[in-house]
């Protein structure tokens, strides 16, 4: 196995910004027009070279999706986080679109703008409705992006992908290779962390969508930290578009799902790209691990970084994704 590990310093050290990350986890979350171009589709909104539309997949779901970019451009793929939507890429479809790239974001079913299902919920049923997302967009080549959750959807999807679908992939504070905690991954979160999580959204999650983002999920919690009120009201937007019994349900896809085979089979190149200050999903259960499973992977840490860096980091996170494409 091929790996490679660097470190981007940013201040404090990585061990006391660790500690102290992993320790606030569970008490954290509880206490104009830009265009592309592509295929005629059922639901579709053509804006000159910009689409917006929606794919059918076998159930009968509806998937939301952005596609903006020339259709002959190498394609990106980003994939998003729980409970959010395609557009907590703003910064990434933006930057990448701008160097000429194809953009692709869509919403996971029973998020954002996507059907509100009652079934499905799981990590299986995403990496097939994303099968049939680069199969209704042709996506052959594609890189892909995934944040959190959508880190796990990617790695699912990446190691049972037809050949020739993916290129490369990246995971950003992704939840692989498994987040909760049992004999096999002793430094996992207990099973009442995410409990917890599931209590909070059913008793009130407009309320719970609020506390996530001001508090660990960006790092706002931080003293000194520089709270941006509008980053935390884009936050609970998106995640009160989505359907409840999908989130509650995701709950246990992204905290119990097991990607250790998934990471060992990934064929392609994958990059690694963990904040060592994320509150939500801590590096030492996640990336320090994942990268072991990685045929050609690559680990790059963010010394002080938050699980949103993508966000509150977007001129690093984006050179360094650039950096990586390019490559």
């Amino acid at each position: 196995m091929k790996s490679m590990v660097t470190c981007a310093a940013s201040g404090a050290t990585r061990r006391d910004v660790l500690a102290g990350g992993i320790g606030l986890t569970a008490a954290g979350l509880f206490a104009a027009a830009l265009p592309p171009i592509g295929p005629a589709i059922a639901g579709t909104s053509h804006a000159g070279d910009h689409i917006m539309g929606m794919i059918k997949t076998k159930d009968g779901a509806e998937i939301f999706y952005k596609d903006w970019g020339p259709r002959e451009a190498q394609a990106i793929v980003f994939h998003h986080g729980w409970p959010l939507s395609a557009d907590d890429w703003d910064s990434q479809m933006l930057f990448f679109l701008s160097k000429g790239y194809r953009v692709v974001a869509h919403d996971r079913r029973g998020h954002g703008r996507s059907t509100q299902t009652a079934t499905g919920n799981e990590m299986d049923t995403y990496a097939e409705d994303v099968k049939a997302l680069a199969a209704a967009l042709e996506l052959r080549g594609a890189i892909h992006v995934g944040h959190s959750t959508g880190g796990g959807e990617v790695a699912r999807y990446v190691a049972r992908a037809e050949p020739g679908r993916v290129k490369k992939a990246v995971l950003i504070g992704a939840v692989p290779p498994v987040m909760v905690k049992s004999d096999r991954n002793p430094g996992g979160l207990p099973l009442e962390v995410f409990d917890g999580f599931r209590a909070q959204v059913a008793a009130n999650r407009a309320q719970f969508y609020r506390d996530v983002p001001a508090g660990p999920f960006y790092g706002f919690n931080r003293p000194g930290a520089a709270v941006s009120q509008g980053v935390i009201d884009n936050w609970w937007r998106q995640g009160m578009m989505g359907g409840i019994k999908a989130q509650y349900d995701c709950i246990k896809a992204f905290s119990e799902t097991d990607f250790t085979e998934d990471l060992k089979a990934i064929d392609v190149p994958v990059f690694l790209m963990h904040g060592d200050d994320d509150q939500i999903v801590p590096i030492a259960d996640s990336a320090v691990l994942g990268i072991k499973l990685l045929k050609h992977g690559s680990l790059k840490i963010y010394e002080g970084f938050d699980h949103g860096m993508a966000t509150t980091r977007a001129d690093v996170i984006n050179a360094d994704l650039l950096a990586f494409i390019r490559d």
